[in-house]
């Protein structure tokens, strides 16, 4: 009965700090949890590392804003590095107004690390990579885009003009860019789908929360979309192509996060069961 009495008289505060431990520590001291790479992952993954030439172009569009950041952040990051690693050119754009504040803070901290992991192989902002300037209206700017796309942005948002930069160089229409990667937690994934692929016939994939990449696989299916990163999952299995294929050393936020996620899920469960242990042996012993 001390078991039992240890469990019904246990503060609840504890349960928290023990929760709260298991999510801090593998932010500190990540666990490496295995993982199994998905074909969605893989396909989005092999197509960018075998089917975009050097100095080729990969569109990123970042739909989204802080509060999806968590799982979308990652994928970007990841993708930017790979491109860095093939010598791909990695042009941002975004329909959301605050997609630009989320595209400026993946290219500075992507190339900050960037930078200081390759001194001799450095990336710069306008040669390499970019983000175009925020013009509001979904489909018009989509569908402007499908027939100049210098026309339609002007500039960057750094402001500066896009015939002065390396980095668009050649890059007219749809079809001058290689391929594109959609990241949002919403539906103008199927904007995109509709206008850029359907209309423009251009390759996408699509990066999005994990609660929302159920209703996109039926986009797989039918070819519209090529690849799916679903939520935190798809993103740590991105960065495991990366690091294996690649060598990537950098931190690795999702695989970091589905550390600290796995960790809780695990401690929750134990608590779960130490309960209902609980619970049936002081119901056997009341003779209930």
């Amino acid at each position: 009965m001390k078991f039992v009495n240890f469990i019904n008289q246990l503060d609840k505060r504890w349960i928290y700090l023990v929760v709260a431990l298991v999510v801090i520590i593998p932010f500190v001291f990540p666990i490496g949890c295995p993982m199994r790479i998905t074909p969605p992952v893989q396909s989005m993954y092999d197509y960018i590392d075998d089917s975009i030439p050097e100095n080729g172009v990969l569109l990123i569009g970042v739909d989204y804003d802080p509060s999806t950041m968590a799982e979308l952040h990652p994928m970007a990051k990841a993708m930017t590095a790979h491109a860095f690693y093939n010598n791909v050119r990695v042009i941002f754009v975004t329909m959301y107004p605050q997609g630009s504040g989320m595209a400026q803070d993946i290219i500075e901290k992507t190339l900050t690390y960037w930078n200081s992991a390759n001194p001799d192989n450095q990336r710069e902002l306008g040669r390499d990579v970019t983000l175009l300037a925020y013009v509001p209206g979904v489909s018009a700017v989509m569908l402007k885009m499908g027939e100049d796309i210098p026309e339609t942005f002007n500039e960057d948002a750094y402001g500066n003009k896009i015939e002065d930069l390396p980095v668009m160089a050649g890059v007219n229409t749809y079809d001058d860019i290689d391929y594109m990667v959609e990241l949002a937690g919403s539906a103008v994934v199927l904007s995109w789908l509709m206008y850029a692929n359907g209309r423009y016939g251009l390759t996408m994939g699509i990066g999005t929360t994990a609660v929302s990449a159920a209703e996109y696989y039926s986009y797989l299916q039918s070819g519209q979309a090529n690849g799916l990163l679903g939520g935190l999952k798809g993103a740590a299995e991105y960065e495991k192509l990366i690091a294996e294929h690649h060598g990537f050393e950098g931190r690795r936020d999702a695989s970091v996060g589905m550390d600290a996620q796995s960790a809780a899920h695990v401690a929750i469960l134990l608590l779960i069961i130490l309960g209902n242990i609980a619970y049936f042996i002081k119901k056997k012993k009341e003779g209930r």
